[in-house]
């Protein structure tokens, strides 16, 4: 790995191209480097998650509304809809638009938590769909994915959109840009203007995630996939883009990130920098390896959590007689589903689910009381208004331990952590305390994922919708990923049982 130093440069600094952070993604994306058997082998455990959060959530609103949308740009030979007939094919960012609402929707799928956080799973959408558009076959694809975990998973350890409010998704519009560079053997010029294009396009605010979330939450990665998808596409026809877009004098880091001060050192008023590692030119793109999937649908800092709340609900044999529950969190976890957000809706019986999955108050106190915990019933409206929830709920707190702040932030992958230390206080004065740092899924957790764990949660979820003999064909198709011709990538999507999918009769523009 070679490690870049970016930062903010004046316009009059003429910062080469080489020099650009864009540049050496879109050298890292046009490298033939091959994909190795491990990195190959879990990008179908995520293609395989995907299709199985998606299926579970067809018939959820903002599924619906995007597959209503998708629908109105009918393509023959384009790409195919998650859970749609073979033959009605979209146009490829349409269809990116959809499948990529349908992944993100149950927040259920693959996670990647550094310096920032994110969802790497969310460039599967727009590389599949533009694979399926292009005639691109398996070996192809599997090319693209890696491209996009890796840019999306060294964003994410060296730069920080959190810290200034700005929503994860510009990350993927770079790494989606490249990795459909990647999947196309597009040359390193034509990649280069398409990330930055991807970039600039695809920055957004984080109040999608902050008070009464909404389903742009789903929408949001999905709109980046399209974003990277238009992008490739003008810079194919010879458009070019901002430039440069992470370094230049009015561009990110001089003025949404901490490339600007207002000391002048040396002349230049541009002296903090970040550091993102890259794989050398020939070196193997392996990050896909450093991410994790979850096995609960909630927010990744509540995997670990609600595995504990499973144990300790074991040994509280009335919760009525909880006098308070405090979790010793990280910063972040505090700060973005904790009582350190100062969101009132994250208590609030009436909330929407997007904001009851980011509210660490509301699952632990569920997970206590039910020991289990399912992506509808969870949410459910009668479940998060039920009085004797909502009274526990109420007296769980959060507070940062800066310990867990360092294990958080901790390049030592056996030393990060997500979890926290809960101490339960009961009415008589007595304490249950304990702790888990990794969900039990995790590569390093009690019980790590693997490819029967994957099949496993694709049967959870879509065994009740699927037909055994469609959930069969795909299963098989996706395993022989690395051999599959164009026209067995196209066949990718699971397919609903006629009659299953109910569409959004609403009319909109388009």
């Amino acid at each position: 790995m070679i490690t870049h130093v970016v930062r903010a440069h004046r316009s009059k600094d003429n910062l080469k191209r080489e020099d650009q952070l864009a540049w050496k993604f879109a050298e890292l994306a046009a490298d033939p480097v091959e994909v190795d058997a491990e990195a190959t082998d879990m990008i179908i455990n995520r293609i395989i998650d995907n299709a199985s959060v998606a299926i579970a959530s067809l018939n959820r609103s903002p599924i619906k509304s995007a597959r209503a949308m998708a629908y109105a740009h009918p393509r023959k030979g384009g790409a195919t809809l998650f859970g749609a007939a073979p033959g009605e094919t979209v146009c490829a960012e349409w269809a990116a638009w959809a499948n990529g609402t349908a992944v993100r929707e149950l927040d259920f799928h693959d996670t990647f938590l550094a310096a920032d956080y994110s969802h790497p799973g969310d460039n599967i959408p727009p590389v599949l769909a533009v694979a399926q558009q292009m005639g691109k076959d398996g070996r192809a694809l599997i090319r693209g994915i890696a491209t996009g975990y890796e840019i999306q998973v060294n964003l994410v350890k060296a730069i920080c959109l959190h810290e200034h409010k700005i929503d994860h998704i510009a990350h993927i519009g770079p790494s989606a840009s490249a990795a459909v560079g990647t999947l196309l053997g597009l040359p390193a010029e034509v990649i280069y203007q398409a990330v930055q294009q991807g970039l600039h396009t695809t920055i957004t605010t984080r109040q999608s995630r902050k008070g009464e979330i909404s389903s742009w939450k789903a929408f949001a990665p999905a709109y980046a996939g399209k974003q990277a998808i238009e992008a490739v596409d003008r810079c194919m026809r010879g458009e070019g883009a901002p430039s440069p877009a992470y370094e230049g004098e009015d561009a990110p880091l001089a003025w949404i990130l901490n490339g600007r001060t207002e000391r002048d050192k040396g002349g230049s008023p541009y002296e903090p920098s970040y550091q993102v590692p890259l794989p050398a030119k020939g070196e193997a793109k392996r990050a896909i390896l450093e991410t994790y999937t979850k096995e609960h649908s909630a927010e990744y800092q509540s995997q670990a959590l609600i595995d504990l709340a499973f144990r300790m609900g074991k040994k509280i044999k009335d919760f009525d007689k909880v006098k308070s529950i405090v979790l010793h969190t990280s910063h972040h976890t505090h700060y973005v589903i904790g009582t350190g957000s100062g969101d009132p809706q994250k208590m609030d019986p009436n909330s929407s689910r997007e904001t009851l999955d980011h509210s660490i108050m509301y699952i632990f106190a569920v997970a206590l009381q039910d020991g289990e915990w399912h992506h509808v019933k969870s949410y459910a409206p009668e479940r998060a208004k039920r009085a004797d929830t909502v009274r526990l709920w109420h007296k769980i707190s959060t507070i940062e331990d800066k310990d867990w702040t360092r294990r958080y932030h901790s390049h030592d992958p056996k030393e990060k952590a997500f979890g926290a230390k809960v101490v339960v206080t009961f009415d008589d004065g007595s304490t249950l305390v304990d702790e888990l740092g990794i969900a039990n899924a995790h590569p390093f957790g009690a019980r790590p994922f693997g490819r029967a764990e994957y099949i496993k949660k694709f049967r959870t979820l879509t065994d009740e919708i699927l037909d055994p003999k469609e959930s069969a064909r795909f299963l098989e198709l996706v395993q022989r990923l690395p051999n599959l011709s164009a026209a067995e990538v196209l066949a990718l999507n699971p397919v609903a049982p006629k009659g299953y999918l109910i569409e959004n009769p609403a009319k909109g523009i388009f």
